[in-house]
């Protein structure tokens, strides 16, 4: 299905077919824009509400600024639809997310449009201020330009950022734009502050007023100016008191504006073009402007998935037999099961309360389940206040934002020897979301920290007695649990819940000459491999070790007694994960094997659906597969020949 752009959009190729149109125009392009997107995602997926929000904003952009001499950095990547179309992207851009495609996030690899990759929130403020001080380094007179939104300003990196550009005196622009979401409604002190300036603003009309009036005055134009500054100092005080925190750390803040008035957002980016030093410029918009639909519910349209564009129907896989529950949603019931017998239990997200289902928890006992905001760090340490406490608190963080707190997790965890327990959502390769998001790295960086239990459960009813035992009295160290994105194996997944030995896997099937060790999920990849190769004569023994800190050293001393070959598989990158685990203790007790991890790859790797990631690291079931026939080809030889 081929979808066209309209009459105006279908000639922009790139900003400067922007900047030829006039002004009075740009309304056409911004509906032109913001239905082009709308058709495209409608049919081909993706991130949807966040773009659909910054279009006049990304339109006034391109249209004032000299891209990409001046640089624009986006936070995060999901408002970035948009500014891909215009940057000469438009006609590729139904390849977004898609395996060998335009990536879903800005990327500088892509384009030159793209001046610093973005996944993860916050980075924005730093990384244009790094760009500013570098232009004030060369003399150059290029402009940096920030956009934070979708909850981003919540995080302390962005706060860190504005500590340093007040003082930095470098000439940068943040655009913070203000939607009151991220992916579900932004929590905290800080939303309350925006929505009191949102709502109160006198001293932003009065101090714009001032600044007209006085630039018609017959004197010099930047002694017009300091006086400008001097009275809006002095009326600061007897109009709000909430128009100070942005300037106290010494950034110029002019706003709210209205972020759906293009012609607004012109004139005002004109205009701050030409004031040096750091400013803010508060927008406000709507997540989903412009269809219905997501306006209303905009945690939903984030990313819908495929829908019918007129109806609304979001398209939903049909199957005649019961499905599996997405791993998220058995944590999430499984938690408030437990929670309703144990008022000791607590729950911490940093912002992502619907994406990891704590949300179920959060709605019949808000008191114990908490949405901290976009701040990794503060969640894994509040989970440690909680837990000095007697609290058994579990910590839910997508794996690769986990990253961002590692600190956190070795100060203020590790070394108190704090019974948190961090639920790793995500954890391995996540598809359409690509590198920025792979859970790729949770396994080495948490195996090599003292005093960690690092688990991974291979279905539902193993995922349910990891977090039954993570919060017994009797577990006193810090637990992870990691398991991946989408849905498990078991659609009758409520299991009576059981204590597991920390530090025991279980086996699940002997075998001759060969064995497969597996670590998570992908053990079912395993199973039916090791079911597929049986035609070839070949009987592999198979074990889910459940745990790779502590490791089963028992069941391992079993598995280098009895075979010479071993497979281990994991999701997880096979630099210093389990594989090499699973190598350590060979060498530590001297046995000697023909050992292959599989594994993600020592590379980054791109974004696709699981399945074609799966398949192109190589551990999914036709991988495992070939690697036990290659690994016994002598007896596949011999089977074929009978």
């Amino acid at each position: 299905m081929e979808i066209k752009p309209g009459p105006l959009l279908q000639h922009i190729n790139s900003p400067a077919d922007l900047k030829a149109l006039g002004k009075e125009q740009l309304h056409q392009v911004c509906d032109e824009l913001r239905q082009y997107i709308i058709d495209v995602v409608s049919v081909h997926g993706g991130h949807f509400a966040a773009s659909l929000g910054v279009v006049e904003l990304t339109t006034a952009l391109h249209y004032v600024y000299n891209t990409p001499y001046d640089q624009l950095v986006w936070d995060v990547g999901h408002q970035a639809y948009g500014h891909k179309i215009l940057t000469g992207r438009r006609d590729n851009f139904a390849s977004n997310r898609k395996y060998g495609g335009l990536s879903g996030f800005p990327k500088r690899t892509e384009s030159e449009y793209d001046t610093f990759g973005v996944g993860h929130s916050s980075t924005s403020i730093s990384a244009a201020l790094g760009m500013a001080i570098a232009a004030r380094y060369k003399g150059e007179d290029r402009k940096s330009v920030a956009v934070i939104g979708d909850g981003s300003m919540t995080a302390g990196m962005a706060f860190e950022a504005m500590n340093h550009a007040g003082v930095a005196d470098s000439d940068m622009l943040i655009i913070l734009n203000d939607n009151c979401m991220s992916i579900d409604p932004n929590v905290g002190a800080l939303r309350e502050y925006l929505t009191d300036i949102t709502t109160s603003p006198t001293y932003n009309k009065l101090k714009d007023d001032i600044w007209k009036a006085l630039g018609k005055l017959p004197v010099g134009k930047n002694f017009s100016r300091e006086i400008a500054s001097k009275m809006e100092h002095s009326i600061k005080g007897m109009v709000t008191k909430s128009s100070n925190l942005f300037e106290a750390l010494k950034i110029r803040y002019f706003g709210p504006i209205d972020g759906h008035n293009i012609t607004k957002l012109v004139d005002t980016l004109q205009d701050l073009k030409n004031i040096p030093g750091p400013k803010i410029l508060h927008v406000i918009t709507v997540k989903g402007k412009g269809y219905e639909l997501a306006e209303k519910d905009q945690t939903k349209w984030h990313a819908p998935g495929l829908f019918d564009k007129i109806t609304g129907e979001i398209y939903k896989k049909k199957f005649d037999l019961p499905q599996p529950p997405k791993y998220q949603d058995v944590f999430g019931h499984t938690l408030l099961e437990m929670a309703e017998t144990n008022d000791r239990i607590f729950g911490i997200t940093p912002a992502m309360p619907s994406g990891s289902s704590l949300k179920i928890m959060m709605d019949k006992m808000p008191d114990r389940a908490i949405d901290v905001g976009i701040c990794e760090q503060h969640a894994v340490t509040v989970s440690a206040g909680l837990a000095t406490q007697g609290m058994k608190v579990f910590c839910n963080i997508y794996s690769s934002f986990m990253q961002r707190a590692y600190d956190q997790v070795v100060h203020d965890v590790a070394i108190q020897k704090l019974p948190v327990v961090f639920c790793l959502d995500r954890a391995g390769l996540v598809g359409e979301d690509g590198p920025t998001h792979h859970g790729a790295y949770d396994i080495p960086y948490f195996r090599c920290i003292p005093n960690m239990i690092v688990s991974a459960p291979m279905n539902e009813s193993e995922l349910r007695n990891l977090m039954y035992t993570a919060q017994l009295e009797s577990t006193t160290l810090p637990f992870v649990i990691r398991y991946p994105r989408g849905e498990g194996v078991m659609p009758e997944w409520k299991t009576e819940l059981k204590e597991l030995e920390i530090g025991r896997g279980r086996k699940l099937k002997d075998g001759e000459e060969i064995a497969v060790l597996s670590f998570g999920h992908p053990g079912n990849f395993a199973a039916s491999a090791i079911r597929e190769v049986k035609q070839y004569g070949i009987n592999a023994g198979h074990y889910d070790m459940r745990f790779v800190k502590p490791i089963d050293e028992e069941m391992l001393h079993e598995v280098f007694r009895k075979y010479n070959k071993v497979i281990t598989v994991e999701d997880g990158t096979v630099v210093g994960g389990f594989g090499s685990a699973v190598l350590e203790f060979m060498a530590r007790h001297n046995y000697h094997a023909q050992v292959k991890i599989l594994g993600i790859p020592d590379r980054i790797v791109e974004h696709g659906t699981l399945k074609e990631l799966h398949r192109e690291c190589g551990y999914d079931l036709n991988a495992i597969a070939d690697t036990l026939k290659d690994m016994m080809k002598e007896k596949v030889k011999v089977s074929i020949l009978q």
